[in-house]
């Protein structure tokens, strides 16, 4: 496969690729993704320049359980829905949810990105990939607006300009008639901070957007969770973080600081 040339921003997805394929090779696997693995091995690319360790592979793999585990019961409670994946990436997280045909599913990422997915993953059935921005103005017009919508973004939001962040997720409300918004996000204090996250500062990534949990409720969205860094780490797996890893991590959750710098957040909307 040819070589992949992103932009900086882009690159990261490549980063969280890797992670999973360690994870995938390791003794104790905490998300267990070989598809992942396989994509690595077939993409021409120097993974190798992210640097990244047992300890960052780990934390990949238990913020994408995370975010498997909320898709999940979203599906499960409703049947008949819709799932926006935004920014998916390389994130072959439909092959792993493997939702019931009565799911519809979007994979939404830009056009260079998509094309790599496609060169990479099979193509399935009621699962569309829509080359877009997920900040442009146009591409929710082509999903229907009759089912619960659950909206995922791992790994996104911080990338964000934050005018198109607020106004993409003002669209969303607006658009679907109930459903679920669950991402990850940057406190402010952690935008400041993005140069000690070693694999954005590896990437040469720029980090853009902070948000505070209740920040988002001005656009439509109601707060029913927000999950700090202690809820990071899914509790079977805690035994298999490094012992070193485990000392500082357990000492930065000490300092509310340090404690609250990333977050989980799940919000619903509609009736």
């Amino acid at each position: 496969m040819s070589g992949v040339r992103f932009t900086e921003d882009q690159s990261t997805n490549l980063a969280t690729l890797y992670g999973r394929a360690l994870d995938a090779r390791a003794a104790h696997p905490v998300l267990g993704d070989p598809t992942a693995e396989d994509a690595v091995r077939r993409i021409d690319y120097d993974f190798g320049k992210f640097k990244i360790g047992r300890a960052e592979a780990f934390g990949i793999a238990c913020r994408g359980k995370v975010f498997d585990q909320a898709v999940r019961e979203f599906v499960a409670a409703h049947e008949e829905s819709t799932v926006l994946h935004l920014g998916a990436g390389m994130d072959s997280r439909v092959f792993r949810i493997d939702p019931p045909p009565t799911v519809r599913w979007y994979d939404v990422d830009f056009p260079d990105v998509i094309d790599l997915r496609a060169q990479v993953y099979p193509e399935r059935a009621n699962t569309t990939v829509l080359r877009a921005s997920v900040t442009a103005p146009g591409w929710l017009d082509q999903v229907p607006a009759d089912r619960p919508t659950l909206v995922v973004a791992e790994g996104l939001t911080m990338y964000l300009d934050p005018e198109g962040g607020f106004e993409l997720f003002r669209r969303v409300v607006e658009r679907f008639p109930s459903g679920e918004v669950f991402i990850d996000a940057y406190s402010k204090l952690g935008i400041r901070l993005q140069k000690t996250n070693s694999v954005v500062r590896r990437a040469k990534a720029t980090l853009r957007w902070g948000i505070d949990p209740e920040d988002l409720e001005e656009v439509g969205l109601t707060l029913s969770a927000a999950t700090n860094a202690a809820g990071f780490v899914p509790e079977e797996d805690w035994q298999y973080l490094p012992a070193v890893q485990r000392v500082l991590y357990r000492a930065m959750l000490r300092i509310p600081v340090l404690r609250d710098m990333g977050r989980t957040l799940r919000y619903r909307f509609g009736s």
